[in-house]
């Protein structure tokens, strides 16, 4: 891969992660409750998702999600169900901070399942493998070795992926101080459950 090409596609992932999403709200959920170390595993979900998506993408699954609606279909329900599912977990939470004070809450997820929780979220929207399939294609030259681009933009991507999602975890770390009480946040939680919620709604009514 030329210079040029792997500089405009590093600029233009860093432009398509920044955006925020369910899964940047989760990284901050969870940073703003548990520090950032303590995070970790959910960083790692988050990306090694974001690296199946691009890794499905590149073997043809987008190809093959665009031929079948019926597959889209199925996958786009369980994602939607996912989101609905945190949405849940998210205001049961806001309940227990309500109910106890804030230390008698900072009970922190085991690795697998912080790891799990990032990496299902991360991986259960089908229209992030249709946006790398037609994404991925813009930035590899035909006369160059397939597989070595796909594995430095798979790397590159990954790098910058993670590198976003310590920045969304630093950022909610600096809020922390302003959100010192178990009702503030409770607020935060019942916030979170608000944005999953309307995410696995625009899941479920999206063509």
């Amino acid at each position: 891969m030329l210079l040029e090409t792997w500089l405009l596609y590093t600029t233009a992932i860093f432009v398509v992660i920044l955006i925020p999403g369910p899964l940047s709200l989760l990284m901050v959920s969870n940073s703003l409750n548990y520090g950032i170390l303590r995070t970790t595993p959910a960083f790692l979900g988050g990306v090694s998702a974001s690296v199946l998506l691009l890794t499905a993408s590149a073997l043809g699954l987008g190809a093959l999600l665009m031929a079948s609606e019926q597959l889209f279909s199925v996958l786009k329900l369980a994602g939607a169900l996912y989101l609905f599912y945190l949405a849940w977990r998210s205001w049961r939470e806001a309940g227990h901070l309500n109910a106890c004070t804030l230390a008698e809450n900072q009970r922190i997820p085991g690795f697998r399942a912080m790891f799990w929780q990032a990496f299902g979220l991360g991986a259960s929207n089908p229209k992030d493998i249709l946006f790398f399939a037609a994404f991925l294609p813009q930035f590899i030259n035909a006369d160059s070795s397939l597989l070595s681009q796909l594995l430095i933009m798979i790397a590159t991507w990954a790098c910058a992926d993670l590198i976003c999602k310590l920045g969304y975890g630093l950022c909610a770390r600096g809020a922390a101080r302003f959100m010192t009480t178990a009702s503030s946040r409770a607020w935060f939680s019942r916030f979170t459950a608000g944005i999953f919620a309307s995410a696995g709604t625009a899941a479920l009514l999206s063509r």
